[in-house]
C-alpha cells in the first residue's frame, strides 16, 4: 500500500522571480495566480484526494484553498510546510543579493549554508520530510496534496532522489507546478516532476 503525495508549488504573485519573499506577510496571488490555482483546483480533481495541508504564508494558503474547496475538503494549515526563513535576505532584490559572497555560497553550498540570521535548507528538508513521514502513516493508500514553496519541494525531491542538496539546480520547481512522490513502508520514488498546466 502507498500514500501519493502532490507537492504543490503556490501560485503565482507579482514578486515571484524579482523579490526575495521568504516569509514576508502580505504576498498575495494576483489575477494571473488566481487562474493558475483554478487550473491547478481542475486537475487535482482528477484525483483520489483524502486530505490538503498548506504552508501558513497566504499566497500558499490561497492556491491551496481553491483546491480545498474545489476538493470539498476541509484545509488544514501545517508550519512544516512554511517557505525557508530566509532572515536579514526577507524582502531584497535578486538584483541586489546577486554581488553579496554570502548569497553566492548559498545558491553554490545549499547543504551546507544557511541565510543570515535565518535558516538553511536542511533545516528545511529535515521539517518537510516529517511532514511527509507523518502522512504516509495516516493516510495509507490514499493521495494527500501539500501546498509549499519552491524550494521546500526541491528539498524533498532531492531526498527522494538520493541527490545532495548542492544539486537543487538540476531541476525546476515552477509556480503552480504538481510534482508527485509515491512512499510506502522502507520507500519512496519520485513518480512526477514540475507539471505546470497551460492556459
Amino acid at each position: 500500500m502507498s500514500t501519493t503525495v502532490f507537492l504543490v508549488r503556490h501560485a503565482r504573485h507579482d514578486r515571484v522571480d524579482h523579490i526575495l519573499c521568504g516569509r514576508m506577510p502580505g504576498v498575495t496571488l494576483g489575477p494571473e495566480g488566481r487562474a493558475e490555482a483554478e487550473r491547478l483546483a481542475a486537475r487535482l480533481s482528477r484525483e483520489r484526494i483524502a486530505a490538503i495541508f498548506s504552508s501558513p504564508l497566504e499566497r500558499a494558503r490561497e492556491t491551496a484553498q481553491v483546491i480545498a474547496d474545489r476538493l470539498r475538503l476541509e484545509l488544514q494549515i501545517s508550519e512544516d510546510l512554511n517557505e525557508i526563513d530566509f532572515g536579514e535576505w526577507t524582502g531584497r532584490s535578486f538584483d541586489a543579493l546577486a554581488p553579496e559572497p554570502l548569497w553566492r555560497r548559498w545558491n553554490h553550498e545549499r547543504s551546507s549554508a544557511s541565510a543570515p540570521g535565518g535558516e538553511s535548507m536542511s533545516a528545511a528538508q529535515a521539517r518537510i520530510l516529517r511532514r511527509i513521514e507523518q502522512i504516509r502513516g495516516e493516510f495509507p493508500d490514499t493521495g494527500v496534496i501539500l501546498v509549499s514553496h519552491g524550494d521546500v519541494i526541491k528539498a524533498a525531491l532531492s531526498h527522494v532522489l538520493g541527490l545532495s542538496l548542492d544539486a537543487y539546480q538540476l531541476f525546476d520547481v515552477g509556480p503552480a507546478s504538481i510534482s508527485v512522490v509515491a512512499l510506502w513502508p522502507g520507500g519512496a520514488k519520485v513518480i512526477g516532476m514540475n507539471e505546470v498546466l497551460a492556459a
